[in-house]
Formats: C-alpha cells, structure tokens, sequence
C-alpha cells in the first residue's frame, strides 16, 4: 500500500545547528538555547542584562519601524501608531474581540465579519501575523547579534488554549520572519521541562502548571512518566491576565478623577499613560504597601489591599478554571504532587497565596516566572536537534497537508512536524447561492499558494442542498493514521451529506526534495505572504460586491437616491482596484464601502427588529 512520503529523518537536524526557544509572550518576548559547555537552558540577555523584549512595535515617520523597549516609550506619545497585545488578536476576527475593543489604542477595523481581524495604522493595514512577524524577527536579530550565527531553526510556545488557527498563525508568523518554525509547544509543557521534570526516567508524577500571563491564562494537568508528557486536561481563558489587572486599576483611578469612559475613547494618549503608571503600581505592590504617582498632573495613589480587591474577582476565576481542568482530568486536588507557577503575574503575592490555599501545598516558583517559558522551549529545540538521546520523538509529519480555498490559497490543516497520529479538522462554507457541491483538492507544501505545493489528491462533496451562500457548514477532517495514510472526509454538517478519500500518492518525496519544499517556503516567504494578503483581500471584495448587490436589489425603497449614489461610487472604486489595487489600497476601499453602507444597513435592521417586535410584550 503507498503511503504518504513521511520519513522522520527528513530535514533532520545537524547537532551543530543552533535551534532556538521562542517564548512569543502577550506582554514580553524572549529567546533561549542550552548552553552549549554547561549544556543547561539559559536566557539570551543583551549586554545590559535585559532578556525581555516588550512585544511593542512603533510605525514611525519615513517607514521606520521599532521594536521592544524603544517602541514602548510611544505608548503614550503615539498610541494610534504603537501596537501592544498583538497575541489576543491572533487567529482572530474582529466578532470574537468586540468586547474588548475599547482595550486597544490603535484602530482594530470592525468589518463585522469572521475574516480574520485587521489593524490599520495610516493607510496600511497589517494582520496579527504580519505584526507578530515583526516581533519574531527582532528576536532572531538579537539572538543572531548575542550569539555571533545565523539563527534560522526556532521552537515557539503558544499558550495551552490556542486553537488551531492561533497555532497555525503563530507558525505564518514565524515563517514571515524567517524562521523554521519545527514545533508549537503548550507554554505549560515548556514549563515544566524547564523545571527538569520528566526528565528522570524512573520519575512517575502528576503536575499542575499555572499560568498567569499579561493577556493568557492557562491551567493544564500533565502526567509524566517514563519521560513522557500526557496531557490529561487543559482549561483557561485566552482574554484573562495581568493587562485585565492594569485595566481594573485604570478604572479605578478613572472613577477617583471624574474622568468618564467617552473622554478616554477620545484622549488615546490618557489612556496609555493611565495603563503604564498602573503597570508600575501593579509590580511595585508585589513588594511595597503603597504607590504613589503622577498622571496628567494630577496624583493617584494605590494601596496593596485595594490592588488585592481589584484583582480579586480576577484570580477567583482562574481558581474556577483550575477546578474545571481537575474534573476534566478526574482528579482531586490530593492527585497532584507539583503546581509549577508561570508568567509574570504570578509574582503577586494574593495569586500565590490563593494557587497555595487551593492545591494545599506549596508551589514551584525558583525560576524567573517570565523565563521559564522559554528556558524549557530550549530544553524541547534540544531534543529536537537529537543532542538529547533521553528523549524518544515519535514519527513526524516531514511537510504540513492542507486544502486549496478561494484564490488558490493554501490552507494548513497539519502543520509540519506535527505527531503521527495526527487529527485535525476545520469548517468552511459556500460562495455562492444554491452551490450544491464543494471541490476539495488536498496539498502537501509550505508555500501559500497551492500552485507551489505538491497535489495530493482531489474530490467532490456533492449532493449539498441548496441554501443561500454562507449557511452551509462542510466541515473537512484530516487523519494522518500510524501508517502515515491521510485519510479526509468532508461533512455537510446540516444535512449529513458526507464523502471520504484515502490519499496515497504514487510516490513519496525524497529527503532532497523536502530539503528544497522548505528552503524554499523560508526564501519567498516575505513575497508569498504579500499574495496572500493581497488574495484574501480580493476575495473580501468579491464577497462584499456580491453582497452590496444582493442588497441593493432587495431594498432599493429604503435607500435614499443620495445613499445610493455613494454607495455605486464607493463599488466602482472597489471595482477598479480588483485587479490593479495593492492590498492596503484594496482593504481601504472595503473599509470605505463599508463605512457608506453601514448607516442604512442599520436603519434597515432597525425597522425590521420594529416590525418583529410590534404588539409582543416584553
């Protein structure tokens, strides 16, 4: 039987190679290898001694774009033009961080849809993966100038609650920057290896990771034995942190100046300075009683017990996710021998007190909180460069197996490197009105467009009903079983119309030919991503065109002549720049022609609700 070429020693790694751990935090980032003489994880720290890099990136004048520390101090002075907590946006549409909205000081693009989020800053526009491309590739440079090599192989940690497509942007993001990303480890994995458990082969144990980030939090319940990680719950909330402790902190002193939500929304720079003199008061509360400062003249003060009572509610419910993963994982609290602390926010003294309450015994808090992420990202880079023989890897997928979507466009289901047995499994819909079948062309490659990836195999899912466009749910599953078969169904979820394949290619890849699919997915990755931005921003303007039409036809009496003039001048700008038009100018216009249909599009829901709700009691 032929199967799919996966060969574990494809791209296999030189032990002289430098592999890399990525922590990629909300709040900071940082990069750390093992040492090679004392062959223990260590930081890499610039000349001053810092290893965190603020995850802050600043579009000046004439294009310039700064990373980090310098970045940060425009915060205050350039909040639209200085993006923060670009980690709570990725894998993101702008429905899912609607309520935290007003969070953001640069302008997050509400297109009211479940495309994937986008910020604008001037007249571009930029995706979560394209800013935190910027980011990784600050890492690279820095780690690159400390540790005199290029530095192109690079472990990254995502928080145990990503989802899959937080996870597959984090690995675009990763690619952008220039980086072979070869996995995407759970941060509390990463923990707790740096923690040297699991490390010990006779060890048996069952651990508890805690972690509190700026914008993440997670708990997850892992088991270890035999140097082997099995993960037994996870649970958590990707929009819990320590920014929510700064955010109750303004709210605070907001309420004690008289200044009111509108103006805040209106002084951005008010805003950012009211959230980084609450940062500061935050930390220093970790080891004083009191803090005193300064914001636009007027003084602000803070005691430990108000931060406490601020933060309360906070911490309460991480101990409600963590109560949660234990009866996910049928266990008790007396079923765990270890609680190891993670992010920065675990410094606070109330959260190591109430994690201590909890659990009933004492917690693993020796290591830097904000290092220890990225300490056992170096411990996993090891492994993966085989300098760490303790340490079976199981069969690896050797390039990531995905489908072709509008615009011929790639689409990862399985990410490469990913574990065999591997499972995943992702919604789409239709395009069109009454579209009663999908084409599914399945793909082996890292590049974007599948024109540059390897074909697989392709079919039909026919027999869909007719419904109008958007409202059918396909569903498409990937299983790589232990044999290294791909086997992929598409569902019609409403219906149950369903269709499988077996895809066994005639003939695998050689070790030289994979070598040269991933050399070259890392060489043009700047110019595939720029297709692809510009593709999906092409393909939004189909849709809204259609959509416009579709409107226009059905409700013409409740336009005004004058509505309906700009909105047919705002489709033929759009129209015009199809073709033609770069992505940012493509996204302006849809930005545009949204902006002209909005006000009638919400008066004609208005009336509609009007009429559904007239002469029912409420």
């Amino acid at each position: 039987m032929a199967k799919i070429g996966i060969n574990i020693a494809t791209g296999s790694l030189q032990q002289k190679e430098m592999i890399v751990g990525i922590d990629l935090g909300t709040t900071n980032s940082l990069v750390a290898i093992i040492h090679p003489e004392s062959r223990k994880p260590v930081v890499l720290k610039e000349h001053d001694g810092n290893a965190l890099v603020p995850s802050v990136i600043h579009f000046g004048e004439s294009g310039i774009i700064t990373i980090g520390n310098e970045a940060r101090d425009n915060l205050i002075t350039e909040p639209q033009n200085t993006i923060f907590s670009v980690k709570r946006l990725m894998g993101k549409s702008y429905n899912d961080v609607r309520e935290y909205a007003d969070f953001f000081t640069y302008k997050v693009i509400d297109d009211d849809t479940e495309s994937l989020v986008k910020v604008q800053v001037g007249d571009k526009f930029y995706s979560p993966i394209d800013l935190s491309a910027l980011i990784l590739k600050e890492l690279k440079t820095r780690a690159e100038h400390i540790l005199k090599t290029s530095v192109t192989k690079a472990v990254i940690t995502v928080p145990a609650y990503f989802n899959d497509a937080q996870r597959q942007a984090t690995r675009d993001a990763g690619r952008l920057a220039g980086l072979d990303v070869l996995r995407i480890v759970n941060e509390p994995t990463a923990a707790s290896l740096a923690y040297g458990l699991g490390l010990d082969k006779e060890e048996v144990k069952t651990i508890a990771v805690y972690d509190l980030g700026g914008g993440t939090f997670d708990i997850s319940v892992l088991r270890i034995s035999g140097g082997i990680f099995e993960v037994l719950s996870t649970h958590g909330d990707t929009y819990l942190g320590g920014d929510d402790f700064d955010r109750a902190i303004v709210q605070h002193w907001s309420a004690s100046l008289g200044i009111t939500k509108d103006e805040l929304s209106l002084h951005k720079n008010l805003l950012q300075e009211l959230r980084m003199i609450a940062e500061k008061a935050k930390k220093y509360l970790s080891s004083n009683n009191s803090f005193t400062g300064t914001v636009a003249g007027q003084e602000v003060e803070l005691t430990k017990r108000e931060l406490e009572q601020l933060a309360q509610t906070f911490i309460e419910k991480t101990i409600q996710c963590c109560q949660h993963a234990l009866k996910d994982a049928q266990l008790t609290t007396a079923g765990i021998d270890e609680i190891i602390m993670v992010g920065g926010s675990t410094r606070m003294p109330l959260v190591k007190k109430m994690v201590t309450d909890f659990f009933g015994k004492h917690v693993h808090d020796t290591l830097n909180p904000d290092e220890v992420v990225a300490l056992g990202a170096a411990v996993q880079a090891d492994i993966l460069a085989g300098n760490n023989k303790d340490f079976l890897l199981l069969d690896i997928t050797p390039l990531s197996l995905g489908i072709e979507t509008m615009g011929g466009l790639m689409d990862v289901l399985i990410p490469r490197n990913s574990k065999i047995p591997s499972r995943a499994a992702r919604q789409y819909t239709t395009q069109k009105d009454g579209q009663g079948q999908i084409r599914i062309s399945v793909y082996q490659g890292e590049r974007d467009l599948v024109k540059d990836n390897r074909k697989l195999a392709e079919f039909s899912l026919k027999g869909i009903p007719g419904m109008p466009a958007g409202f059918p749910k396909v569903e498409i599953s990937f299983l790589v079983n232990a044999d290294g078969i791909l086997v992929v169904k598409a569902k019609e979820l409403r219906s149950g119309v369903e269709q499988s394949i077996e895809v066994k290619p005639q003939y695998g890849l050689t070790d030289e030919e994979v070598e040269r699919m991933l050399l070259d997915s890392i060489t043009h990755a700047r110019e595939d991503m720029q297709m692809r931005s510009l593709t999906e921003a092409r393909t939004e303007a189909s849709q809204l065109l259609y959509m416009t039409r579709q409107f226009i036809e059905k409700n013409s009496s409740f336009i005004t002549a004058a509505e309906l003039c700009d909105t047919r001048h705002g489709m033929f700008e759009l129209e015009n720049l199809l073709e033609n038009g770069d992505k940012d100018q493509v996204q302006a216009a849809i930005e545009k022609l949204n902006e002209i249909s909005r006000p009638f599009a919400e008066r004609l829901m208005d009336q509609a609700i009007a009429v559904a709700m007239k002469g029912k009691q409420l």
